[in-house]
């Protein structure tokens, strides 16, 4: 084998890079919290550009890729701004930029819900702050007291005088004031919002729904080459051989390439031109010690953690003596959840593009972490980060996937093999299929004992399964413990706390991790673990005679937050009416990534056991509701991927190798099967919640309560294809 093996530099290098400043208008400057930019100067951070046209350019830091963070984020910014939404447009700072300047964008990374929740103060302080420094610019030029104009919708009015003046005129002149310090900043209280709080139009909806919008697989550059690659299929592989030669002579292809221990690349003037080459290019595989793994291996595996004589790995909740308590019971209920692999199958597959030289290395792509990016293109070019740079590009699916940046990695590999040409690298739908992060596969062993009334006196819930950490964030695990496995179940908190009481009760992990790799898949552990906990207290409640929902309340008296969700979506639903004929009704709910989240399903089941979803209602109490129309379209969202994922989704394993490759055998949710959603968005305020992931996780389990009512039959396994639903 002659062709070049390429392997990345694994060095970390500090980052620094320069940046250009804006000219001809003003770029406002403010300090972040300083555990987010502690040496950051306060002349340099240009969150609001406000040109002498009077447009407003709102710089977003955060990735876009369907959630309408871009959209949110702006109209927080020109809230506090003042300024007319009509000449807003928005634009994303490049990670080398944030780097080199101490991170005064903060975090570039956009998952677990966070985009707005956890960046609403500084950046509304950005907007807050552009408005003095314009409002003072306009008061010295007119010789008054700043204390004496106001703005609004961009204009600046001197109130005594009546004399007016809009923001693009003082620009020029606000950019030279030094910025207010920003605690002295007083921002808006929400109930007097006017951009903020409204459904407004998305900033991107227009050019999506045209087509016009181009993504990171849309990218061209000047002299251009594409390229397609295959990694090993067994994780863990290695390329053995290969004849590259063979294929060479193919129209447009220009070389093949190994790329890291495990994968082969052609670099083609076409991208089919490339991947037709791949196919037909003969590579002998070590697979390695995984070969022979099957999906009964790894199920077996997983299954042998819920042994009671297996020692837990970590603790996630515990109050009582759950064990006493279960051992003294007048009744012991117990049942076994499962739950799957899932590939986050997003539309656009992964790519990115990369153009190398000796003294630059630069990256195009679609990622949910820019900075991740940019580091993973220093390490890979053998350059330091002052001579790289990652240019973000308009996401076609995130869902946690690209939150990584292998691919990022492999065309700087490919690029830097052909120094100063552009490489776009686009993975066939078969390779993003088969080489993800997957939702990792865990299973859940709950029991219950019941004192004579039917009361619940004490709960153990056993999950034994993968850890998302030990795979992408070893470092961030506690003594070997993953904490994130316990999303909405843990005690009271922020973020993803239970939403019962109960008098004995412990939840623990028996950690067992397969070679298959996992990684946050939208919704993360808050997806099987709704359904452990919401199916089988359904379960407890049809096997005492009691209502599910009135079961529910009497846990939830401390739990006000997760009740009111609850409550709204019984009272829109009409659960204490009966349904129509023929339809069942089937509730969760659930707290997570800062957010209080239920649903109610109507379903039928006929005869023959097919599965129809009639209705499903929703609510959400994320604190503050940025944009309503937003928050809806996200719901609605969280039903399709969640449903999807229930109704289809399974990844298996067979000879250590995934076996879906493409959407005929890991298919999704069709217009035709999705329900009609009701969503009902109730903030309380006094906290910040996401919206993009919570709602996922009661989708399954809402469905599946309600299948049980249809049917007299309990699935404790996903996918719903693959149980049998005929009537028990």
């Amino acid at each position: 084998m002659s062709s070049p093996v390429l392997n990345p530099e694994l060095s970390r290098r500090g980052f620094l890079a320069s940046t250009g400043a804006a000219a001809g208008g003003l770029v406002v400057s403010f300090h972040l919290p300083l555990a987010q930019a502690a040496n950051a100067p306060p002349e340099i951070n240009a969150w609001v550009v406000v040109k002498p046209d009077d447009t407003v350019v709102i710089r977003i830091a955060r990735s876009e890729m369907g959630q309408g963070t871009l959209t949110g984020l702006a109209q927080l910014v020109a809230e506090e701004l003042e300024c007319s939404w009509a000449r807003v447009t928005t634009e994303y700072p490049t990670p080398g930029q944030n780097l080199a300047r101490k991170r005064i964008w903060g975090n570039f990374a956009t998952g677990g819900s966070r985009g707005i929740r956890e960046s609403h103060d500084y950046v509304r302080k950005g907007g807050a702050i552009a408005r003095v420094m314009l409002v003072q610019a306009a008061a010295n030029a007119w010789g008054v007291p700043a204390a004496e104009c106001s703005a609004s919708a961009g204009v600046i009015t001197h109130t005594p005088t009546g004399r007016r003046t809009i923001y693009g005129r003082v620009a020029a002149a606000a950019g030279q004031l030094t910025a207010p310090d920003p605690a002295s900043i007083v921002l808006k209280d929400p109930s007097t919002w006017q951009i903020a709080g409204q459904r407004l139009m998305r900033l991107d909806t227009y050019r999506k729904t045209t087509g016009a919008q181009d993504y990171g697989i849309d990218l061209k550059l000047p002299g251009m080459l594409n390229a397609a690659i295959k990694d090993c299929p067994v994780f863990g592989g290695k390329v053995k051989s290969f004849n590259g030669a063979a294929i060479m002579r193919r129209l447009g292809v220009k070389k093949v390439v190994q790329v890291g221990p495990s994968a082969v690349a052609v670099v083609a003037t076409t991208w089919w031109g490339a991947k037709t080459a791949l196919d037909a290019l003969v590579i002998e595989w070590d697979y390695g010690p995984n070969a022979a793994v099957s999906q009964a291996d790894i199920r077996a595996m997983v299954q042998g953690g819920l042994d009671p004589a297996v020692p837990a790995t970590s603790v996630g909740n515990s109050n009582g003596d759950a064990a006493a308590a279960i051992s003294a019971a007048a009744r012991k209920i117990e049942a076994v959840y499962h739950y799957p692999y899932q590939n986050h199958a997003c539309m656009e597959p992964m790519n990115a593009t990369a153009r190398w030289t000796p003294e630059r290395c630069e990256v195009w792509v679609p990622t949910q972490n820019g900075e991740a990016a940019l580091a993973a293109a220093a390490e890979a070019s053998g350059l330091p980060a002052t001579q790289c740079e990652v240019y973000k590009q308009l996401l076609g699916g995130g869902f946690g996937r690209r939150g990584r940046s292998d691919f990022v990695t492999q065309a700087v590999l490919l690029a830097k093999s052909m120094p100063g040409t552009p490489i776009k690298l686009i993975w066939s739908r078969e390779e993003d299929m088969q080489h993800c992060f997957y939702h990792p596969i865990t299973s859940a062993r709950l029991t219950a004992g019941l004192d004579a009334d039917g009361n619940i006196s004490g709960l153990h819930m056993r999950i034994s399964g993968q850890s998302i950490l030990a795979t992408v964030a070893p470092q961030a695990m506690r003594d070997g413990k993953d904490m994130v496995v316990y999303q909405g179940l843990s005690p009271s908190g922020p973020e993803a706390s239970i939403g019962y009481s109960f008098p004995h009760l412990l939840i623990d992990h028996a950690m067992r991790n397969p070679h298959v790799p996992a990684g946050f898949w939208r919704g993360v552990n808050l997806n099987q673990n709704t359904i452990y906990l919401e199916c089988f207290l359904d379960e407890i409640a049809h096997a005492t005679g009691q209502d599910p929902l009135a079961l529910r309340r009497k846990l939830m008296a401390n739990h006000p937050k997760h009740l009111a969700v609850l409550n709204a979506v019984a009272a829109r639903v009409g659960w204490d009416t009966p349904a129509p004929a023929g339809i069942y009704r089937g509730l969760a709910q659930t707290m997570g990534f800062g957010s209080y989240v239920a649903a109610c399903a109507e379903v039928s089941v006929s005869a023959e056991g097919k599965l129809k979803i009639h209705r499903i209602v929703a609510a959400t109490d994320c604190g503050h509701a940025v944009n309503p129309q937003q928050i809806e379209a996200q719901v609605e969202g969280s039903f399709v991927y969640g449903l999807s994922a229930a109704l289809f989704g399974e990844i298996t394993v067979k000879d250590g190798a995934v076996e879906q490759k493409n959407f005929d055998s890991y298919p999704v949710l069709r217009l035709a099967e999705m329900p009609p959603v009701e969503t009902i968005v109730m903030p309380s305020g006094g906290f910040w919640g996401g919206v993009g992931e919570p709602t996922i996780a009661v989708a399954a389990p809402a469905v599946l309560n309600a299948i049980f009512a249809a049917t007299g039959k309990r699935i404790r396994e996903l996918p719903i294809k693959s149980q049998d639903l005929r009537r028990a």
